[in-house]
């Protein structure tokens, strides 16, 4: 038996501000060290190998060039022209503008952090010279980011499904509804505080030859879900082949449709693509061995007997379930908290009667929230560095905004059929 000190190790030095790939490296050899059964280290390089050269993980750097492609392609500012003619109109029209091309780019890139970057250097100094405080405009670009991973497709839930082995696809359609409830419920908030502020709108709405012309520019972009969902549902690829076709599809109406991206591009756009995937990549191989460790020392079993010993009722363990959710997303970023957690947890809630769908997106939502939650929300120190607004200071504005996601994740845990409704009725992933 491998002694439980070890997470300690991995605690540590994470709040020292090691780098998680490290953290979860470190946690095991001390592991092994402490249960003298240093024989197993022969095995670490081995696990950690096994766990990246995985096919299903191939659609992670795929849908990462698939995004990147898009968004040196001038696509970004054709969902911006495109929600603008949609949503401009309103009462705080910029602000609204930002979470629609959210909700927009969600289903290019499945990435909060690549939404943050992409939207919020365009739009934070838009809506400041519209009369929007810097920190305002922060805090909408992160709520609003939260949706990215959430609308398919979505990197966490690639990840998800490879480590839990559940349909790939049922977790994109399971994202659907919530993905949009979240963009819907960020669009009431806004329109509430643009009330409230007396923030700007446009003064006229777009003619419908407007809407219709940035309907054109951005409906190509658009299909590029209906391209990945549709092609899983229909049996033509799977999901790791659909981001190979999101790939091919993103390079010609950007090359050749589009004609923004230049042979001198291509360049910059792999080697930002490596450097993304790579620490992806490596966080997963290093939590698959993290994972077995836990395993061996009997975690699942302990945190079982412990969750079930404070309640047997499902409800109550589900709201204690998100209460820690969301505080590991404070600490932890989403895919390796998703390794880490996944198979510890899961088992628990499946004893529940919890569909593996339902609990999956649960999880998602929660450490997507986290992303976007001090003190450690990586989305909050993008936006931070677009904004140069302290951390705090975007966290104060989004307050309102962390009262829609606590209510959609709150929603989404006790009404399973907003996250299940759709994959039921293509039959997909549903037990």
């Amino acid at each position: 038996m491998i002694p439980i000190s070890f997470i300690w190790v991995f605690v540590i030095t994470i709040a020292i501000g090691v780098p998680i790939v490290f953290s979860l490296s470190l946690a095991p050899i001390f592991g092994f060290l402490a249960a003298d059964k240093a024989f197993f280290l022969k095995t670490l390089p081995q696990k950690l190998y096994i766990g990246i050269n995985q096919f299903p993980l191939l659609a992670i750097p795929l849908f990462i060039l698939a995004g990147e492609i898009m968004n040196t392609g001038g696509i970004t500012q054709r969902l911006v022209n495109l929600a603008n003619a949609m949503v401009g109109h309103f009462r705080a029209g910029l602000a609204q503008v930002n979470i629609v091309a959210s909700m927009l780019f969600a289903g290019l890139s499945g990435s909060a952090v690549a939404d943050t970057s992409a939207l919020g250097s365009m739009l934070i100094p838009a809506m400041e010279r519209e009369g929007y405080s810097r920190a305002y405009a922060a805090a909408v670009t992160s709520a609003s980011s939260v949706i990215g991973p959430i609308i398919p497709p979505s990197i966490i839930m690639v990840i998800y499904a490879y480590i839990m082995n559940v349909s790939v696809g049922g977790l994109f359609l399971a994202g659907i509804v919530p993905g949009i409830a979240c963009g819907l419920g960020l669009m009431v908030a806004t329109k509430i505080i643009g009330e409230r502020r007396n923030y700007p709108k446009r003064e006229q709405r777009a003619s419908l030859s407007e809407r219709a012309g940035a309907f054109k520019q951005g409906i190509l972009p658009l299909l590029t879900p209906v391209i990945i969902i549709g092609g899983i549902l229909a049996g033509i690829f799977t999901p790791t082949e659909a981001g190979a076709a999101a790939v091919c599809y993103a390079f010609f109406i950007s090359v050749f449709v589009i004609r923004e991206i230049k042979l001198k591009d291509i360049s910059p756009i792999l080697l930002k693509t490596g450097i993304a995937a790579s620490s992806i990549l490596l966080a997963v191989g290093a939590a698959v061995v993290f994972g077995w460790i836990s395993t061996l020392s009997g975690i699942p079993n302990k945190l079982a007997d412990f969750i079930f010993s404070l309640s047997d009722n499902k409800y109550a363990i589900l709201l204690l379930l998100n209460i820690f959710f969301l505080f590991v997303g404070m600490f932890l970023d989403a895919g390796p908290a998703i390794l880490i957690l996944g198979p510890i947890v899961a088992p628990i809630v499946y004893q529940l009667g919890i569909e593996p769908l339902h609990f999956a997106i649960i999880l998602c939502i929660n450490l997507t929230v986290g992303l976007a939650t001090p003190p450690m929300g990586l989305i909050l120190f993008v936006a931070s560095s677009i904004s140069r607004q302290p951390i705090e200071t975007i966290a104060r504005h989004m307050l309102p905004y962390y009262v829609v996601h606590i209510l959609l994740i709150l929603a989404v845990t006790f009404i399973p059929a907003i996250s299940l409704t759709i994959p039921r009725f293509f039959q997909m992933g549903i037990q």
